[in-house]
């Protein structure tokens, strides 16, 4: 079954009328511009925030207004398209890009709307018309270049960079056949040898079914792959130190279920029956609980005396496709050289068990036609066959369903079929094909998997997956997630046997991670051009890149896998910004597209004026008195948390929540600042500066008075390096839980890591230089582990904390081993702190 050999003078001068009419238009014009402005930029705001529901809402609102310009148009269509295919609306996406196609060639940065556009028909079923729109995009690129983002700011194409994977042998393997797994419901349908249950043999072992294991999270790893393609045993009680089997080193057509021939199936004897509902864990009563994988036949109704083989599942379930030989109603048929070929039937999921067996109408009893894998929206069959016209040994077709019924199979081309054998495809949900073939190039020997999207444009790009998924035996089967983030496949790499094995991806499928960041104004939401954009890696050795934003307000930059990164906005007449992105843990290789705001401020006058420090240049001149205010007053003073005192060159920016007005000053020696507030307003209050952690607060609005009223807004700010000591930590003697009058400060510094969701910190505990020095560092690291713990349980990620103890090594004063000291003089000694490691 593996293998179907073994599948633009002056004019006349106006009347007054004509003016005035004239007037008029520009009038509305410029009315019905600001009228759609707003709306539109709300609606760009959005988009790029990923808000791609909303944001399609807005552009379907704003499209209604037929007085839209037409490049306003443009863009408001193919945004919204963009939407909708983020969205996963194929029919929506297919009709805006459409629409938008009408409206003349796609150039500039509407180039991809072809491609989007053919997307969309392949995803819709409409596979002539997207490769039209495939070969359309083909000639466009090369008659415009490269795609729109790489003539941006800052775009960086992808790096090469390998794949790796952790793929692992499961404990469902025995030593008959089991491969080509499916996906159905949380659980894994898998071909295998009868007598692969472990319920012993069977006289029908020759002969393959279908089996299921109904929770895919129950299968146990027994072992990994390593290096070298040999299998690291954990306790498999089947592998030897050396990595290799105690089965016998059968090789391929030699095993229990493999003839000679392509197709035969000689006749087997009896099938033991089973309860349907048991295997699928549809029924409650008989349902298996198990804490193990325990694989059991699959249905009844499917398995027959004949080989069953790979099947593919409807998205909800309820439809199964699947390979059987020339088998139905009881009757088997051969060809007329007395082969029993292969078919495909489907069945429909009834009550429980599976109902109204019924073969696809391509199928023959002269050819086989099998390994069947059927797309998301159920309207595409890609599948296996042999039949004439073909371009090798096995090629892979497509069919689809339309008007209830089945087109005729088209083979998929040279690009993807070659003179060898093409087998068990398989479709994710973004549209990527799976396969196996032993005659594409790049092989490592026998059957390999490679890979292709049906949505890339132009002729199929086949990529090579990497070891240790392909390796120099017969590799086939994959199934997997859109994201290649795990999946199963079939391999006879260890022994002969056709086993089934687990892979995790651990690294990203690119090199780097594509960004797209669109910088706008925070009022209006217009786009800003020319800010400066500085980018900064985590890490020595890394230069900054600065960078400068297009005419719409956009750059593009790839960015280092796994890292962390800060992002500077700075233009001139806008509080500069700052915007953090990590790519660590990202590996679903999706572009990101992120927006961020600046705000306009009102310059302020540095003379003694609202807004200015008012000491900031004299250290010796004291605040106003409360009385002589003439207006509401907010003042404070910055200091630091760790020596609490004053900080100069701290930008202070006060935000008026009513109107959107911004003012900003810079701290004195003296840390002071000073703002006059319109009473009735809420305001947000931001202090920054390098190497220390931004502290944003919000203003409660001040209710209207007889008499103005003085707000004091005293800041703290925290920097690297700043050691804090945790007041109220304390311990029983000798333990280190942590006790209800310590729980209320560790919450406070809860507050305060989700306040500066950078900070990382080190709690360090310390003890007195009371008993044995062995036990207070042993005291000591418990109860700095406690804290962490604590911290933890409250939703604080571990990535940002790191516990320490000190024990006695650490002493604030003279109370050493053989000093004699008061209890209040060993208490000081006795104290948590709080060591800020980092913070943005």
């Amino acid at each position: 079954m593996k293998t179907f050999t073994h599948l633009s003078g002056y004019p006349p001068r106006p009347s007054l009328k004509l003016k005035l009419a004239s007037l008029l238009f520009w009038l509305g014009c410029t009315l019905s511009y600001a009228q759609q402005e707003v709306p539109r930029q709300q609606a760009d705001h959005l988009f790029y925030s990923q808000d791609y529901l909303n944001a399609a809402n807005s552009y379907a609102e704003l499209l209604k207004d037929r007085s839209l310009a037409a490049d306003a148009r443009k863009d408001a269509l193919y945004n919204l398209a963009y939407a909708y295919k983020e969205l996963g609306e194929f029919a929506k996406a297919e009709s805006s890009f459409r629409e938008l196609l009408e409206m003349g060639e796609p150039t500039g940065k509407y180039q991809n709307a072809y491609l989007y556009y053919a997307q969309a028909l392949g995803r819709n079923g409409k596979l002539q018309d997207a490769q039209d729109m495939y070969a359309r995009y083909e000639n466009v690129k090369a008659t415009l270049g490269t795609e729109p983002t790489s003539n941006r700011p800052g775009a960086v194409g992808n790096s090469d960079t390998k794949v790796t994977y952790r793929v692992e042998r499961l404990g469902i393997d025995t030593e008959n056949a089991e491969f080509s797994p499916a996906y159905f419901r949380e659980g894994l349908v898998y071909v295998a040898g009868k007598g692969s249950s472990g319920s012993g043999t069977s006289p029908d072992k020759g002969y393959l079914d279908l089996f299921y294991v109904p929770n895919r999270t129950d299968l146990t790893s027994v072992g990994v792959i390593g290096a070298d393609g040999k299998l690291i045993p954990v306790n498999d009680g089947r592998a030897n130190a050396n990595g290799s089997n105690t089965f016998a080193n059968r090789r391929l057509g030699r095993d229990s279920y493999t003839r000679a021939t392509a197709n035969d199936s000689p006749t087997a004897a009896s099938y033991a029956p089973m309860s349907f509902s048991s295997g699928l864990g549809l029924s409650k009563n008989e349902r298996k609980a198990a804490t193990t994988a325990a694989p059991e036949e699959f249905s009844k109704d499917i398995n027959t005396k004949y080989h069953e083989g790979p099947l593919t599942f409807s998205a909800d379930g309820s439809l199964v496709i699947f390979t059987r030989n020339n088998y139905n109603e009881g009757k088997s048929k051969k060809s007329s050289d007395n082969v029993t070929k292969l078919k495909l039937y489907t069945a429909e999921l009834r009550d429980g068990g599976w109902a109204n067996v019924r073969e696809l109408p391509f199928n023959s009893d002269e050819y086989s036609s099998g390994h069947p894998a059927l797309s998301r929206d159920g309207k595409s069959l890609y599948f296996v066959s042999d039949r004439p016209g073909g371009r090798g040994g096995t090629d892979i077709y497509v069919a689809r369903f339309d008007g209830g019924t089945w087109s005729q199979p088209l083979n998929l081309g040279p690009q993807i079929n070659t003179k060898g054998d093409e087998m068990f495809p398989f479709l994710d949900e973004n549209g990527i094909l799976y396969f196996a073939s032993n005659g594409q190039p790049g092989s490592l020997g026998g059957l390999d998997i490679y890979h292709t999207s049906l949505s890339g444009g132009g002729e199929p790009r086949i990529s090579h997956l990497e070891a240790p998924i392909n390796s120099k035996a017969d590799d086939f089967g994959l199934i997997t997630d859109g994201r290649r983030s795990t999946g199963y496949f079939s391999s006879n790499r260890l022994n002969g046997d056709d086993d089934i094995f687990r892979f995790f991806r651990e690294s990203s499928l690119n090199g780097c991670r594509n960004l797209s960041l669109k910088v706008f104004d925070e009022a209006t939401y217009a786009p800003l051009d020319n800010v400066t954009v500085t980018v900064r890696a985590r890490g020595e050795g890394r230069d900054e890149q600065i960078i400068m934003t297009d005419a719409e307000g956009m750059i593009d930059i790839c960015l280092e896998a796994e890292n962390d990164f800060m992002f500077e906005l700075a233009k001139d007449g806008y509080v500069t910004g700052s915007l953090g992105f990590s790519t660590v843990g990202l590996t679903d290789d999706r572009a990101t597209r992120l927006g961020s705001s600046l705000i306009k401020f009102d310059v302020i006058d540095r003379d003694r004026t609202p807004g200015r420090v008012t000491s900031g240049t004299d250290e010796n001149s004291d605040w106003e008195t409360d009385d002589a205010i003439s207006t509401s007053t907010l003042r404070g003073t910055v200091t630091g948390e760790g020596d609490k005192r004053p900080i100069e060159g701290v930008k202070i920016v006060l935000k008026n929540e009513c109107d959107g007005k911004v003012k900003q000053t810079v701290t004195g020696p003296n840390g002071r600042f000073r703002f006059e507030l319109t009473e009735g307003c809420d305001y947000t209050l931001v202090a920054t500066k390098t190497s220390y952690g931004t502290n944003t607060n919000a203003i409660r609005k001040i209710p209207a008075a007889s008499k103005p009223k003085l707000v004091s807004a005293n800041i703290v700010m925290i920097k690297a390096g700043d050691l804090v000591t945790l007041e109220n930590i304390h311990y029983d003697s000798g333990k280190w839980d942590v006790r209800a009058d310590a729980a209320k400060e560790l919450d406070r510094l809860v507050a305060t890591m989700r306040k500066y969701p950078s900070l990382k910190i080190e709690i360090g505990s310390h003890t007195d230089s009371q008993g044995e020095a062995k036990f207070n560092q042993y005291l000591s690291e418990r109860r700095a582990k406690a804290a962490l713990n604590y911290l933890a349980s409250k939703g604080i990620s571990r990535d940002r904390l790191s516990a320490k103890g000190y024990g006695e090594s650490q002493l604030l004063n003279q109370c050493e081993d053989g000093v004699l000291c008061t209890e209040e003089e060993h208490e000081r000694n006795r104290r948590t702190e709080l060591k800020v490691l980092s913070i943005k």
